[in-house]
């Protein structure tokens, strides 16, 4: 415990050292202790250009690959940063001088056991693309076909792990100093960054992601994935089909191929809608270099690293919540908001709706241009102090996604609202998910569920009885309260959780009696 303590305080010093270097903190933070103010002034420097989060986005680049990553999870949380700071994180990158070629091989013939050159045909020295986690280089295989081959940096995951068991060191420390900010899940923050991050570093997760994604769109030609080359992806190397084609933000070069924008947005519209509401799984990191037009006129994504999931609980919170603020439907987002669990019932909802009214209204005379659900959403999440809304982790991933998919969407036309287009598809998806239909089908799935472990609570029942006859069993009041609120828990309808408990009572009173 003394050791890492001492490890980690060492780690804070570089780390205050380089915020100070850039002047990357709040003008206020320096002066709450004095200890730190004298520090600032030693180190820091006041000249640095930009705002307070351009200067940041520097120093976390500065500080290195975990940081970037850092930076990139601070920029969904614009209820820890506020809105300005988290858009400025939003443009960080995480590109990196590349490591040597030598290196890269070496690391492909140690995970794949065998010589480069009987794997590849040809291999290219420099890399094409550097990032925090990883380098590309593109390569041809013993059989002719052209491939591009990721390869992990080296001691990157040692080197991350000694960073994350800081970051918890630090939730840790700042809930146990400040426990009001225990609301904001710190600890849960530092999960999901350490789990999407561990992911990431794990490229044949990163295959098996972009193998799902690709089986889901397999009947959609306009969006893409390349195909994995599983006998050359191991736990540092993955191979996959090599794209050619142009990156959505080269403006100039496609309309210099004769390609029209409007329906690349269409597409890249309506494969994100399809990822998030009808798949529930979806690419977290469509910035624009990892979205290629292809010759055909059509989407292929790359770079499969972080990926998002949403149960269908939280896909149709969301569907009500963004056709409330489309149509100025206040009162239906705040009452999605209460259904979900996601703002206390204690709470008002009347002055929850009255705060979603000011986050909405607005954008109502705005162009469609100019509304970002992204924002939107941001916005949201920063008001939910008042409103005892504890953070929801799931989210984080997706609001941070509807960002990057709005910046692509304006590169290609900033006179259209990606989601202006989605909106059909979304209206529809609620039709069927949200009618009579699709209400029947929930309940028939929660009988059948139910039917299918009835032999199993029956012998249970059995057992009890037995127990109750024999005088071996005594329930208590507050048992029997705990077992009834175990069958809510597991979400059994009303009407099918009475029959079932019918049914046990009248097998106990038959055994005992």
């Amino acid at each position: 415990m003394l050791f890492r303590t001492a490890r980690n305080i060492g780690r804070l010093f570089v780390i205050g050292r380089t915020l100070a270097r850039y002047n990357a903190l709040p003008e206020t933070l320096p002066q709450t202790a004095p200890g730190f103010a004298l520090f600032w002034r030693w180190v820091g420097n006041a000249k640095e250009p930009g705002r307070v989060g351009q200067r940041l986005a520097r120093a976390l680049a500065d500080l290195g690959p975990t940081y970037i990553k850092l930076g990139q999870l601070l920029s969904t949380r614009s209820d820890l940063v506020g809105e300005r700071m988290a858009l400025d994180l939003a443009e960080l990158q995480d590109k990196l001088p590349p490591f040597p070629g030598a290196q890269a091989r070496a690391i492909v013939e140690e995970e794949l056991g065998a010589p480069i050159g009987t794997l590849f045909r040809s291999f290219d020295e420099v890399p094409v693309a550097a990032a925090s986690i990883a380098q590309v280089h593109f390569a041809v295989t013993a059989e002719g076909r052209e491939v591009a081959v990721k390869v992990l940096r080296p001691g990157i995951e040692n080197a991350f792990e000694r960073d994350i068991d800081l970051f918890y060191w630090l939730a840790e420390l700042a809930v146990m100093v400040m426990p009001k900010l225990k609301r904001l899940r710190p600890r849960e923050v530092v999960d999901t960054f350490a789990r999407t991050s561990r992911l990431e570093m794990e490229l044949r997760m990163e295959a098996a992601a972009a193998s799902e994604l690709g089986d889901n769109f397999k009947d959609d030609p306009t969006f893409n994935v390349p195909a994995i080359d599983w006998d050359r992806t191991a736990r540092r190397v993955l191979t996959l089909e090599r794209i050619r084609g142009f990156k959505v933000d080269e403006s100039e070069r496609l309309d210099a191929a004769g390609y029209d924008r409007d329906e690349i947005l269409a597409k890249a519209s309506a494969s994100f809608f399809n990822q998030v509401f009808r798949d529930g799984f979806f690419h977290a990191d469509l910035h624009p270099g990892n979205l290629f037009v292809t010759q055909d006129g059509n989407i292929t994504a790359v770079d499969f690293g972080i990926m998002g999931r949403l149960d269908r609980a939280t896909r149709t919170y969301l569907a009500d919540m963004l056709i409330g603020f489309l149509t100025g439907d206040y009162r239906r987002v705040a009452v999605v908001h209460f259904e979900a669990g996601y703002v206390p019932r204690h709470q008002s909802i009347e002055v929850f709706t009255q705060a979603c009214r000011a986050i909405g209204e607005p954008l109502q005379n705005k162009p469609l241009s100019e509304i970002s659900v992204g924002r939107l959403l941001a916005q949201l999440f920063a008001v939910t102090e008042q409103f005892e809304m504890e953070t929801q982790p799931q989210l984080l991933l997706l609001q941070k996604s509807m960002l990057t998919a709005e910046g692509v969407g304006r590169i290609l036309n900033p006179d259209i609202n990606m989601w202006e287009l989605a909106r059909p598809l979304i209206e529809d998806w609620m039709r069927e998910n949200r009618g009579p239909e699709a209400q029947i089908l929930d309940d028939l799935e929660a009988v059948v569920s139910t039917v299918r472990r009835l032999p199993r609570l029956v012998n249970q029942a059995e057992r009890a009885a037995a127990e109750l006859a024999d005088g071996g069993l005594r329930l208590h009041p507050h048992s029997i309260k705990h077992m009834l609120d175990r069958w809510v828990e597991r979400r059994i309808s009303e009407r099918v959780a009475l029959w079932i408990i019918v049914v046990l009572l009248t097998v106990i009173a038959v055994r005992v009696l």
